[in-house]
């Protein structure tokens, strides 16, 4: 299908800490139960968010991926083995960590904070041959193009100092504040679209807050804003020019 939905009941769910921190994962683990396996060179994706008090996830390993987390709400923490030292994160601002040859990192959502975490699919016979590093990126940092119907902050891609192993990656945030527009499409990537916050009719169909939907082959959308809406996108290849952990090792 040109265009798939998945509504918050539709995708995994998880938690850390008994519950401390709440997650709806778009793309889970095998083990998650979720609706999706990766694609693209998008491995996992998780809206983790803390309902009261501060929560940490204990230190733990990485190879192989690049990592990005995305203050939504709020501010997270982050420590790792590279730096040794604890970064405070807010609300617009990113980070990655291209995990290469093996890193450990600690996180901490604190107080009513919402983060997407996403996992990025590089060329792991050549990323597990590199170095592991880490960047953190302020919201200022990113450009912003600013239309009458929506506003676009660029976190990756033309303009944005956020650069990326994993090839052809570009991720936008739209705010839209207009009652109907076009929102046009190149038909040979993949895009990931997920509903931040508001309602949309995309393509005449309705849609609300943590809805997620992918579309493919498509040149155009139609959105529609019933309220103000905040929309996180990823355009990605249809078909990386690798082959994917995801292919190599899970399919």
């Amino acid at each position: 299908m040109p265009i798939s939905f998945f509504e918050k009941e539709n995708q995994a769910s998880g938690n850390f800490n008994n519950g401390e921190i709440l997650e709806k994962k778009p793309i889970g683990f095998p083990q998650d139960g979720g609706k999706l396996k990766p694609y693209s060179n998008l491995f996992y994706w998780a809206h983790a968010w803390t309902p009261g008090k501060k929560s940490t996830i204990a230190l733990h390993p990485h190879q192989g991926f690049e990592i990005c987390s995305f203050v939504l709400k709020g501010s997270i923490k982050h420590y790792d083995t590279k730096q040794k030292k604890w970064i405070l994160l807010n609300k617009g601002d990113v980070q990655i960590i291209r995990s290469g040859n093996g890193i450990s990192h600690a996180e901490e959502i604190l107080d009513s904070s919402e983060i997407f975490q996403i996992w990025f699919d590089p060329d792991i016979s050549k990323t597990l041959n590199s170095p592991a590093s880490y960047s953190d990126y302020k919201v200022a940092d990113f450009p912003v193009i600013q239309k009458t119907e929506i506003k676009t902050t660029v976190i990756c891609g033309e303009g944005s100092p956020l650069e990326m192993d994993s090839e052809m990656i570009e991720i936008r945030n739209h705010k839209i504040n207009s009652s109907g527009f076009d929102f046009k499409l190149n038909s040979s990537k993949t895009y990931s679209f997920f509903v931040i916050d508001g309602e949309l009719d995309v393509n005449n169909k309705k849609i609300s807050k943590g809805t997620f939907f992918i579309v493919d082959k498509e040149s155009s959308l139609n959105f529609k804003a019933k309220t103000e809406a905040e929309i996180f996108e990823i355009k990605s290849p249809s078909s990386p020019s690798y082959k994917t952990y995801f292919q190599r090792f899970m399919n």
